[in-house]
């Protein structure tokens, strides 16, 4: 480029220099032609002289001059677009150093990423094994303690509340068991849903019974009886049901009712539980969707629980195609939302 730069001002210079030369020997040639050969007037002649003064000096000088004009905006043109192409050949060398760069870096997050990926499944693996062989010890026990209570009104009180005791804690774990493994299998797309028309009205009553009845929690009921059904997986719709009345349970006082409503709104059932606990945070109310993340409660009652039933209830309803959101004024309010079948 240096050498194409530098022969085209020598040649630009030629040329400022040449023309010049070439108009002076023109007009010097033609005035002492027209003045001495064709009029015969040699020697000094002041009609001669002024002529080729300005039109053989005067003007080659001025073309010299607008030529040295031209030359250095030529030349600043020259330097300039010797800039510009220093300056891209250094853009793109930067541009192919960040670009390697940034393949290197995706590579690695890709390897990483696989790694987690593995890591993960080994995580799930390792719980879902896990989960399943306490399952088998899990349902033994129970039977035995459900058959053992049977003839609790023969044992002594201490040992009937012993026994009472250990069938509870031992439901307990095997719903956390049935809980993991349930989650193991939602997150590894591996969960069979069975979906169809759900009555909701009676699937609504049969939830209630199961988790409220026990604790002779007062469940006012907005539910109208011309509902038209949803369509869903009846068993895992009452799960999802069931975690959000047993949330509400759990975070609200006991004398406190539960609100259980539901509504067709623009060709949608939405299904409300509303309880009168402390409220959630706006800033927090997306985390209680996460696993393992647990609120305390407003009367710092410590609440039993591992975090999984409104993870589990979020991720089983989007499943099932509808969504799961929460509001809290007075209360949390949570709901779900389930297309219609027509």
């Amino acid at each position: 480029m240096d050498i194409q730069k530098n022969n085209l001002q020598r040649r630009v210079n030629t040329i400022r220099f040449t023309i010049p030369f070439i108009l002076f020997l023109i007009v010097t040639t033609y005035e002492v032609w027209e003045h001495w050969l064709l009029e015969g007037k040699i020697g000094y002649d002041l009609h001669l002289t002024s002529e080729v003064l300005f039109f053989g000096i005067l003007g080659p000088a001025a073309v010299f001059i607008v030529l040295s004009y031209v030359t250095s905006l030529l030349k600043n043109q020259i330097d300039i677009s010797s800039k510009l192409e220093e300056l891209n050949r250094n853009q793109e060398s930067i541009i192919a150093e960040r670009t390697n760069a940034l393949e290197l870096r995706n590579t690695e997050l890709a390897q990483a990423n696989i790694e987690l990926q593995e890591l993960d499944q080994l995580k799930s693996d390792f719980v879902s094994l896990v989960s399943h062989e306490l399952r088998g010890p899990l349902t033994t026990l129970n039977g035995g303690l459900e058959v053992a209570l049977q003839n609790v009104e023969k044992l002594p009180i201490e040992s009937r509340h012993i026994l009472e005791v250990m069938a509870r804690e031992s439901q307990q774990l095997t719903d956390l068991v049935q809980k993991i493994l349930d989650v193991s299998r939602l997150e590894a797309g591996k969960l069979a849903l069975t979906s169809g028309p759900v009555a909701v009205l009676p699937m609504l009553r049969r939830t209630v019974e199961l988790v409220c009845e026990c604790d002779e929690r007062q469940v006012a009921w907005q539910v109208p009886d011309d509902l038209p059904p949803v369509w869903a997986d009846e068993i895992y719709l009452e799960r999802i049901v069931g975690n959000l009345l047993n949330n509400a349970a759990k975070y609200s006082a006991p004398q406190a009712p539960i609100e259980l409503s539901a509504q067709q709104v623009n060709g949608n059932v939405d299904i409300t539980v509303a309880d009168y606990g402390a409220g959630i945070p706006a800033e927090l109310q997306e985390q209680i969707f996460e696993r393992f993340h647990r609120l305390e409660r407003g009367d710092r009652i410590e609440t039993k629980g591992w975090g999984l039933g409104l993870y589990f209830a979020k991720a089983l309803t989007t499943a099932l195609g509808g969504f799961i959101r929460v509001k809290s004024r007075h209360g949390s309010f949570r709901t779900i939302k389930r297309e219609k079948t027509g």
